[in-house]
């Protein structure tokens, strides 16, 4: 609101709330460390779980960043910037979320220091860039080279990823499966490998043991035959796949058939029948034994394929046709007219078979598959599903090592060399931004800080420790958290995609920059829908209610 010779001029309207300044900026920063430290519990090999209910009381157990700050009901903004940060790790490096949220938190909380030493931010920002520059240029120099058809480091690989999570005592049969799924579906280039994960299909069941997980080298569906006199196994399968209902097509425009006899409607039922026949017996001269329709089948059609002896599954989802296209070099049909013998796939074995008291297909024994399952058995639900949260990780970072060749110690063992390397360039830089740098360098301690934290050791003598060790024996060595002292994580095989640690600093810098910029907040009323909750920032941002776990 402004005066304007003396009449009062309204801007905003009644109720919008406003932090401008040094307030919005300690209330955002307030906000993301909130996030990071609700996630920093969960890090590395001797992290905490957390228990998340829903609104509907629907239970997750999980120590995964990514899905704690997904189930999360956040209302402040700054806070789901953090989650952002979370999901573009996620999406980009498949590990490491916790991490860049952490960094994210730690970056921000030493710009307070700053802060308060009256240094503007956008001198602050400037020193961050610098140093998040810096570190891509230290990294790059810090990654070994792997040969990405070496097994056993790739096994390394995706067993560091699994450590601390709740699959961690059958990680070598999880790491062995992800690397299997992965060397499957990847794709030789002239570049190298590109692996595309959506070709990994994971179904999970509930019951049996963890150690009854298996790879498929083909196709398993959650559906079942859909006629019970077809047959329930065939062997040397030659499989259909069609993107049309075998019903008799609707017309397009409206028409109304008037039928005045009981012949004429014989003749209509009669002809209803020849088409479905038709389209069976079209199917059948193709030598097709098996078939998978995306849409509906008329049941005379599912009597007709029953009487051929074809096997025959409906409503088949469009990402489970394209992966039976791969794994058996079948071709999607969308007119069953069209079907020729060359448009068929193969596979050893078509199976029904009850899993979990529910029937599943199995499509197994693929010539070269490029689209695999990875069936996931566990002993309850949150089991299964905290598995599952593992073996993504796992299976991304196995791709990233595929495709990048790279490697890091992991162990806290990168944020240590670019802690040291940091100190000595902001000695180089000088002036203001110096003082960001060397805070830049501090808070990326916050990782092998963490580490020791969460394994119940005294962290400030395990850190003098292993960054004096650091110091003298070379880059490897990190916090080995179960003996609790330092150690060199390469010797050990701890190690980890440089694509993790690389895209978790840049995520981390980047949200930390956005959120030091921000000089003025303006939150809109809320709508009487949202129960007056207070447009984004309930109770007004400071009280910062805004963190709803349904608890």
């Amino acid at each position: 609101m402004a005066q304007l010779s003396g009449q009062p001029v309204v801007i905003l309207p009644e109720g919008t709330q406003r932090y401008v300044g040094k307030d919005a900026q300690r209330l955002n920063i307030l906000a993301a460390r909130i996030i990071a430290e609700t996630v920093r519990t969960t890090l590395g090999p001797k992290g905490m779980d957390k228990m998340l209910v829903d609104s509907l009381g629907d239970v997750t157990v999980t120590n995964d960043g990514a899905t704690i700050l997904d189930k999360i009901d956040l209302q402040h903004p700054a806070a789901k910037m953090m989650v952002e940060v979370a999901k573009t790790q996620d999406k980009e490096a498949g590990d490491g979320t916790t991490t860049a949220v952490v960094i994210a938190g730690e970056l921000l909380r030493k710009a307070e220091e700053l802060l308060d030493q009256n240094i503007h931010p956008s001198i602050i920002v400037k020193g961050y860039t610098m140093a998040a520059e810096k570190t891509q240029e230290i990294l790059d120099q810090m990654a070994i080279k792997v040969d990405p058809e070496d097994d056993e480091t790739l096994m390394r690989i995706a067993m560091t990823s699994m450590t601390g999570k709740n699959a961690e005592s059958h990680k070598d049969i999880f790491a062995k499966l992800a690397v299997e799924a992965v060397r499957q579906v990847a794709e030789r280039t002239e570049e190298g490998y590109t692996v595309d994960i959506d070709n990994i299909k994971i179904e999970k069941k509930a019951g049996e043991s963890v150690e009854e997980s298996e790879l498929i080298r083909g196709v398993v569906i959650d559906k079942e035959r859909v006629h019970p006199r077809m047959p329930g196994r065939v062997e040397s399968a030659k499989i259909a796949l069609i993107n049309e209902a075998l019903e008799v097509k609707k017309t397009e425009t409206d028409a109304k058939i008037n039928i005045t006899s009981p012949d004429q409607l014989m003749s209509f039922l009669d002809q209803e029948e020849k088409m479905l026949r038709e389209m069976v017996d079209k199917i059948a001269e193709t030598g097709a034994n098996v078939v998978f329709v995306q849409k509906g089948i008329d049941d005379l059609a599912q009597h007709y394929l029953a009487k051929k002896g074809i096997l025959a599954v409906r409503r088949v989802k469009k990402s489970d046709m394209e992966k039976l296209a791969k794994a058996t070099g079948a071709k999607v049909v969308t007119n069953v007219k069209d079907l020729t013998s060359d448009d068929l796939g193969e596979a050893e074995l078509v199976e029904q078979r009850k899993v979990a008291g529910e029937n599943m297909i199995f499509v197994e024994g693929c010539r070269n598959p490029k689209a695999v399952t990875i069936l996931i058995r566990g002993g309850t639900e949150h089991v299964v599903d905290e598995v599952e949260r593992a073996l993504e990780d796992a299976l991304k970072v196995v791709k990233d090592v595929m495709e990048d060749g790279a490697v890091l110690p992991a162990g806290g063992a990168p944020e240590i060399e670019l802690s040291i390397k940091l100190d000595e360039y902001a000695k180089q830089v000088g002036g203001k931004e110096a003082l960001a740098i060397e805070n830049f360098a501090e808070a990326l301690r916050i990782i092998p800080k963490t580490l020791a934290e969460n394994a119940g050791l005294d962290t400030v003598d395990v850190l003098v420790k292993v960054i004096s060790e650091h110091k003298n024996k070379g880059v490897g060595i990190g916090i080995d958290v179960f003996a609790g002292e330092p150690a060199d994580m390469l010797e050990r095989g701890i190690i980890a995609p440089a694509r993790v640690t690389k895209q978790a600093i840049k995520s981390a810098s980047e949200a930390a920059i956005m959120i030091l910029r921000i000089d003025d907040v303006i939150a809109a009323k809320a709508s009487k829908s949202e129960g007056g909750q207070g447009g984004g920032m309930p109770g007004g941002m400071g009280g910062m209610g805004g963190m709803n776990m349904g608890m």
